[in-house]
């Protein structure tokens, strides 16, 4: 039998990692994370038999909850595990990479505000049972949520929408520390128990045709949106609109707005998440023209040292 190693992830590992994406990615529903910049590298555990790399996991976090927020708010990371095709049930093989993930989970935890629990939690698409599996039945998560993967073909007509009297759009690029955090504090009260803290805002603010758009009404924020691009994709993000202005037709107003700004700068495909039970903002998405695609399922642990 092949001696299995089992160790962080090297530069060297490149060829390893391409070969081994080429043979998951061949299966359309697998959700696999690339390895990131090298800063990020210390999170990416790989398991190798021989040359070949036959696991990987890695780690990110994903919300910093800031103070002041409900004391029953949780930090998030997220883990990601696959193996090769075909060794998916192979449980000795995950556990092998899923134990000093956990270790480094806790690790990542220490560096996070001990004034909020942190949960451990994964995401698959609907089709990779054995994932389901493992996680659930295996490590002993729990459900968490399902989220739907809704796509825009921004080659079609977009539907025409005004704003009601007295509201004004903008652009607004976040530049200063000050406009982050007010838009932070904004985000929070619409998702108190999962706020995207501002690492996350300063990645995504990192990507290319970053902006945010916002509706106002005399000059407070009544609804918002971020977009950018990532490939060739458009992404959108954080759709809310606060709760004294809500059935207004403000989110469509944002979503179109979105679309043409995304189609105006050469995408021809447009991207969103939504949780699978929010029929409302399904309803919304599918009446911009939105599609809805793939069903990931989502897990969780608490994090106990």
């Amino acid at each position: 039998m092949t001696d299995r190693m089992i160790r962080k992830f090297e530069q060297r590992d490149m060829a390893a990692l391409g070969e081994m994406y080429a043979w998951v990615s061949a299966q359309e529903d697998v959700l696999f994370w690339w390895v990131g910049e090298e800063d990020n590298w210390g999170n990416v555990i790989c398991a190798f038999e021989g040359d070949k790399m036959v696991a990987k996991g890695q780690l990110q976090i994903f919300n910093v909850v800031p103070p002041g927020r409900l004391a029953e708010s949780r930090h998030k990371i997220f883990v990601n595990l696959k193996t090769l095709p075909g060794r998916e049930k192979d449980f000795g093989l995950l556990d092998s990479v899923y134990s000093p993930l956990l270790e480094r989970a806790l690790e990542l935890k220490e560096t996070l505000s001990p004034e909020y629990g942190t949960i451990l939690c994964t995401g698959n698409y609907a089709a990779e049972e054995s994932s389901h599996i493992y996680f659930e039945q295996h490590l002993g998560f729990l459900p968490q949520s399902r989220m739907y993967t809704l796509h825009r073909d921004l080659k079609a007509p977009i539907p025409a929408v005004d704003l009601a009297p007295g509201l004004e759009f903008e652009f607004v690029q976040l530049a200063s520390p000050e406009q982050r955090e007010a838009y932070l504090e904004l985000e929070a009260e619409i998702w108190p128990d999962t706020p995207l803290g501002m690492e996350r805002l300063l990645e995504y603010q990192g990507y290319p045709l970053w902006t945010s758009l916002v509706v106002l009404d005399a000059g407070k924020v009544a609804g918002s949106l971020m977009v950018w691009q990532e490939e060739q994709i458009g992404i959108i993000e954080d759709v809310f609109v606060r709760e004294p202005w809500r059935r207004r037709g403000i989110a469509k107003v944002l979503l179109v707005r979105a679309l043409e700004y995304l189609k105006e700068h050469g995408l021809e495909r447009a991207q969103l998440i939504a949780m699978a039970t929010n029929d409302s903002a399904l309803s919304l998405y599918e009446s911009a023209g939105f599609q809805t695609g793939r069903q990931e399922i989502r897990y969780y642990t608490e994090l106990l040292t």
